[in-house]
């Protein structure tokens, strides 16, 4: 069997972090043995720049007869005085519409090599292991809104958060077999103190406990797990939340790590996996060789585990990350005073040599 690859470079860092991947992914898929047939294709700010759509037909074709779909980054300033469609965010909410995936999983893991580069004491980030599980496709970012102007000429927006009860389920379903897999307990996230739309979250994730009888469950309201993820990060195994509560506690753990530059996704659903590091365009570092391509990097790792079913193979680019930071290789964003600071080329070359 040929997988079929798409990628997707996009945007700012995006090309640079996924040209590094894709050497990384190429090298184990080769030395594996396993055949794969890649496609490159244009999204956001640079689809828009040669197609004036953030999400070309092409594109879309692609992905949906992809098994698997690796993302660099969309975005930036050059585009962001367009309407709403016609922005690189609407290419990646498209993307992602085309593709049926709904759940997006974020692990969030410690390195002890970079215990220093966290903001928290080592003994609070130290042995930190979480996988964060977002509902991708709902909520208040894909409910219904409106701009507009009151008779007195004050002007008003509003967006509402909107779930139904199979959208919870799903991804609620995804968390749970996460932590069957993992360590067992499952921490819920909403509102349910202020919000009907997290009550019936609360209500969905409770009535499906028994199905999961060795998940133990607790529920957090999202405040106070923002608290808790940087007073006792150690405690979380799986959370579980919708889109916009998902969207900031998962940007929020990233910290734990040192550098979000180090933090891989993967998100699910019932078709081919999408895979992108979490950190962005950061047009400010384009161009100049410094981006971290870890993440991306990382990224691999999971599009093997997720959708190619290569377990070994995820295994050894996720060892190899963790030998070159072993061996002090460290990028701009993960240097402390007195380390020799690489280029991504030469991070990429690290993690090559320890494949």
């Amino acid at each position: 069997m040929t997988y079929k690859i798409a990628v997707l470079p996009g945007d700012g860092i995006g090309p640079e972090v996924v040209h590094a991947a894709m050497q990384v992914l190429q090298r184990v898929l080769a030395e594996s043995r396993i055949a794969a047939q890649f496609s490159s294709h244009l999204l956001g700010g640079a689809a828009l720049d040669a197609t004036g759509v953030p999400f070309p037909s092409e594109t879309e074709a692609a992905v949906t007869s992809a098994d698997a779909v690796l993302l660099g980054a969309v975005g930036g300033p050059k585009w962001d005085t367009g309407p709403g469609h016609l922005r690189p965010e609407a290419g990646l909410l498209g993307l992602r519409k085309a593709l049926g995936v709904y759940a997006n999983l974020r692990p969030v893991k410690a390195f002890p090599q970079l215990i220093d580069a966290s903001p928290l004491r080592s003994e609070i980030a130290s042995g930190v292991d979480v996988m964060i599980v977002r509902e991708l496709t709902g909520g208040v970012y894909f409910g219904s809104r409106e701009r507009g102007e009151l008779a007195s000429g004050e002007r008003f927006a509003y967006d509402t958060m909107y779930y139904a009860e199979r959208e919870i389920r799903r991804v609620v379903a995804r968390a749970f077999a996460a932590a069957a897999m993992r360590r067992g307990k499952l921490t819920s996230v909403d509102k349910a103190n202020v919000l009907d739309s997290s009550r019936l979250w609360r209500e969905v994730v409770q009535s499906m406990q028994g199905e999961y009888p060795d998940v133990t469950v607790e529920h957090l309201l999202v405040d106070a797990c923002a608290m808790h993820l940087v007073t006792r990060p150690q405690s979380f195994d799986v959370i579980v939340t919708e889109n916009l509560f998902g969207d900031i506690l998962s940007d929020e753990a990233a910290v734990l790590t040192g550098s979000i530059g180090m933090l891989p996704s993967a998100s699910l659903g019932d078709g081919a996996g999408l895979y992108e590091p979490i950190h962005g365009s950061a047009p400010d570092l384009a161009g100049q060789g410094l981006a971290n391509p870890l993440a991306a990097i990382l990224s691999c790792a999971l599009l093997l585990r997720y959708s190619l079913r290569e377990e070994t193979a995820a295994q050894r680019i996720e060892s190899a990350v963790k030998q070159a930071l072993a061996q002090g290789a460290r990028t701009k964003d993960l240097a402390r005073a007195g380390d020799s600071v690489l280029t991504t080329e030469q991070m990429t070359e690290a993690v090559l040599l320890h494949l």
